[in-house]
């Protein structure tokens, strides 16, 4: 009797192992994101499942092929407005294979991949379909753990700059870039529905409004919708707009719900300053993970000489960051409390650019419920763009770039130049400084009332107008 029961239950669980292993996953959601040069869906899964993807001409469409899936939604909730596709359409082929039927208005490139479960979503499928003229993205690993993050290297090609107005004077151009978009939500509110992805793009076109109302300027939106951007191609638009600065906008969360504050971050060349820094810095690096970008290969870069040409060329965007950075902070700290009193590092991956000023404004903790409840009203949006705009002025009016309008200003007296000052940066000197400002060093000492030439990082130096010439 033991044995017979015994063969029962075996037989019982393998046949229940059989039923789970041929169960088809459930699509329960078809997610949509135009972006300007491709669109997203992405069909939330019960399960894994095996697909694949392939194209047809005379109408265009595409074909998408689920093995192992059957459909428990509507497609016919999807806003198609603005994107290529005219319509969406399935059969459910067998009990194990659905078919999604794309139709096209004009061909595309499509690019597909699945993506495990995270703590936000459940396995997915992802297919990117590229407009005509813009090539998908090389293969990538989207599943890749990004435990050690891929150096970055010096672009080997000068970034382009825009084209001077005829007498000479152009604007000066800040990138602005909305954290998060698409698929990747970001922090999430204690507020149901509320997303760190639409504050941070809202205070953005807040910000662009404000920047573009100062003659001199223009801001220059990276993400201007509902949208994922992979980190590194933040920067890489940043540049294509010849943009003098990158102000990345964001307002995360913390493990506590009590965190609250404003910060500024610049990057960190070795590491985080502080625990907190670090554990958002880990948290924003994950983003490409989270959208499905995956992490770019460099097995055939020498990393150590990428190290040290990164290291040479950030010096002056790395104390340029902290100096800008250091303005916006101040300004924040008048209408919004602040988290830390002075600019903080760390190894945010969207401000890896050894040839653009980078900061990152954390706009408040949407963990907390006070703050969220102000970072989504207006008046607080504008009032923080507000401060950042201020922020950015007084740096460029005095460090404005040569050739643009703010530059002309001041060379012809239209505004007043100021005291210049300049936030010290690791593996500076009191004598390299005094050299890139063409000062001496007894000037340079006396403004600042040093007995030596001993400097910390993150101390703020005044820039005499003193030069060298009158010495």
């Amino acid at each position: 009797m033991r044995t017979g029961a015994l063969v029962t239950a075996v037989g019982v669980l393998l046949a229940a192992l059989a039923a789970e292993v041929l169960a088809a996953s459930d699509v329960r959601g078809v997610r949509l994101w135009r972006a300007p040069d491709n669109t997203r869906l992405v069909f939330d899964l019960s399960g894994p499942v095996q697909h694949s993807v392939f194209t047809l001409a005379a109408p265009d469409r595409i074909v998408i092929d689920v093995t192992g899936a059957k459909l428990a939604t509507s497609l016919d909730q999807l806003s198609l407005a603005n994107t290529p596709i005219t319509g969406v359409r399935s059969a459910q082929r067998s009990a194990e294979e659905l078919r999604v039927v794309i139709d096209l208005s004009a061909p595309v490139s499509p690019k597909s991949f699945t993506l495990a479960p995270n703590q936000q979503y459940g396995h997915r499928l992802v297919v990117d379909l590229f407009d005509q003229g813009s090539a998908p993205p090389a293969a990538q690993t989207p599943s890749v753990a990004a435990s050690a993050p891929p150096v970055p290297v010096t672009p080997t090609q000068p970034p382009p700059k825009l084209t001077p107005v005829p007498n000479g004077k152009r604007d000066i151009v800040v990138a602005i870039d909305a954290g998060h978009g698409g698929e990747d939500p970001g922090a999430l509110s204690p507020v149901k529905g509320q997303y760190e992805k639409n504050v941070t793009l809202a205070i953005a076109r807040e910000l662009q409004r404000q920047i573009n109302a100062e003659k001199g300027f223009r801001g220059e939106l990276v993400r201007t919708g509902d949208y994922f951007i992979p980190l590194r191609k933040r920067t890489e638009i940043a540049r294509k707009k010849g943009a003098d600065l990158f102000v990345s906008i964001h307002a995360d969360a913390a493990p506590r719900s009590s965190a609250f504050g404003a910060s500024v971050y610049a990057l960190s060349e070795r590491g985080a300053t502080s625990e907190t820094a670090r554990w958002l810095a880990d948290a924003e690096n994950q983003s490409d993970l989270i959208g499905g970008a995956g992490n770019v290969s460099l097995d055939d870069k020498d990393k150590m000489l990428a190290g040290v040409l990164l290291d040479l060329s950030m010096t002056a965007s790395l104390s340029s960051s902290l100096n800008v950075g250091q303005k916006v902070l101040s300004n924040m700290g008048n209408i919004t409390p602040l988290h830390k009193r002075r600019v903080e590092q760390a190894g945010f991956m969207v401000l890896k650019s050894p040839d653009i000023p980078s900061i990152l404004v954390e706009t408040g903790f949407i963990s907390n419920p006070n703050e969220a409840k102000k970072l989504h009203t207006a008046s607080h949006q504008q009032a923080l763009a507000r401060s950042i705009t201020t922020g950015v002025k007084q740096f460029f009016h005095e460090n404005p770039p040569p050739g643009t309008y703010v530059a002309w200003l001041r060379d012809e007296g239209k505004i007043a130049a100021g005291p210049r000052e300049h936030v010290v940066a690791s593996g500076e000197s009191l004598a390299l400084i005094a050299q890139r400002y063409q000062i001496s060093l007894a000037a340079l000492r006396s403004a600042n009332k040093l007995n030596g030439d001993v400097i910390k990082v993150g101390q703020t130096l005044q820039i005499p107008a003193t030069s060298l010439a009158a010495q």
